[in-house]
Parts: C-alpha cells; structure tokens; sequence
C-alpha cells in the first residue's frame, strides 16, 4: 500500500470514529453537532466583545474632564479666593489682564465679569487665551473668533446660532468660575459750544450734589446763548 494511501485511509477511519462518538454522545448527527458550536462560538465572541467595551477605558476622552493621573500645571499653584470688585469700568477692567501677579485674571461675557485666575495657563501672559483677559469678549466668543476686533462686549448684528454659541459659552462660565463684578458703561460726554466759541465738555449724568457755583456756571452760560439767538432773531426781523 503506497503512503499516501494509508494516511488517507487512516485519516477516514478517524473521521468515522469521530461521527460515531458524536451520534454516541450527543444524540446529533455530525452536521448538526458542527452547525450549533459554530453558533456558539460566535455567540461567545460577540459577548466578549460587549464585555470588554465595559471594561476597556474610553477611546474619546474629553479635553475639559480630569482624567485619573492628569496633573494641571496650576495645581501647584495655590490662587487666593476670589474677590468681588463690584461695578467697574471697561478700563477697570483691563488692569486685570495678568500683567500684574499681584491681581487676579478676569475676564467678561455679555457684561458679567468671571475670575479665571485658576486657570491662567491659558488667560495668562502667553496662555492661549491671554487676548482676552481683562476684557469683554462675548463677540469673539459668538464668533469663535481670535481677531482684535472681536474681543469686544458688542454683539449687535450677531447670527442667531453666534448668539446661541455665546449663550453656551457663557452657561460654562457659570458653572467653571466664579462671578465677581459686572461692567458699567461710562456716561455719555456732550460737548457744548459756548457763546465765545469755547468748546464745554457736559456730562450727561451730572448728579444733584454738583456744587451750586457749577449750576450757576451753566445756567449763565444757557441764559447767554439764549439772549444771543434772540438778539440775532431781532437783527434779521424785516
């Protein structure tokens, strides 16, 4: 008998040993035995699976969640509480820009001022973010713009989704820092000629404690342009 004929015949009576042991022990023909493990096999390598997407860490991690290990280079860094300053101009506002350490970083959305000292890796000196310290930048944030010009509190003339970008920026800011202050705008300065060509600088929001020779300055100087523009009414009735 030549050699591969008795590995072939050798190779049958194995197989036909094999069926028999399956009918035996199983009660399934050979067929049926091979058609269900294939079923389980692939039933238990789907629940691995599963299994495994539970236990495995996340593939996205969020830039903004602390992940267990991750040390922030300000948490050496030991920021004193945050202090209300209240109401205070836009150039107020601007003294606190991170320039000076011995101050805390602020910064404004729609008016309303946060303390982000805490995180003055990113608003501090050569942060990211430094542009906008000490100023208003709710377009700049509607706009997810990082232009000059858009680092301002106006934000007439906006898109409705810029609106609702700045709405989320400012809902995160809520809930991250700190509220200390909100901006006041300066009152509006009119400038008045007098009589004798002179130029006055008036101030809408005058207050009524202003010293009564003020009063009478400026009563003097309405009653003589009044006397002027009637007097020149006169000269040029026919």
């Amino acid at each position: 008998m030549a050699w591969h004929d008795w590995v072939k015949e050798n190779i049958y009576k194995r197989n036909e040993k094999l069926k028999e042991i399956i009918r035996t022990r199983t009660g399934l023909s050979p067929a049926m035995f091979f058609a269900v493990v294939t079923v389980v096999t692939a039933t238990a390598a789907a629940s691995i699976a599963v299994i495994s997407s539970f236990i495995s860490p996340p593939t996205h991690i969020d830039p903004d969640e602390k992940q267990p290990g991750d040390r922030n280079p300000d948490d050496n860094e030991i920021f004193p509480e945050p202090v209300q300053v209240g109401e205070i101009s836009e150039d107020e506002l601007r003294m606190y820009d991170g320039s000076d350490p011995e101050k805390p970083i602020l910064t404004a959305i729609k008016g309303q001022i946060y303390d982000v000292s805490k995180s003055s890796m990113f608003y501090g000196p050569g942060g990211p973010y430094e542009l906008f310290a000490g100023r208003d930048h709710s377009r700049a944030l509607a706009k997810m713009s990082f232009e000059p010009a858009d680092v301002t509190g106006d934000i007439s003339g906006l898109e409705p989704y810029e609106l609702e970008t700045l709405n989320d920026w400012e809902a995160r800011f809520m809930s991250k820092y700190t509220k200390v202050g909100t901006i006041v705008q300066k009152p509006a300065v009119e400038s008045v000629k007098s009589s004798d060509g002179s130029t006055v600088c008036r101030d809408d929001d005058i207050s009524s404690t202003s010293s009564e020779s003020d009063s009478e300055e400026w009563a003097q100087l309405h009653n003589k342009e009044d006397k002027e523009v009637i007097g020149s009414h006169h000269q040029h009735d026919p």
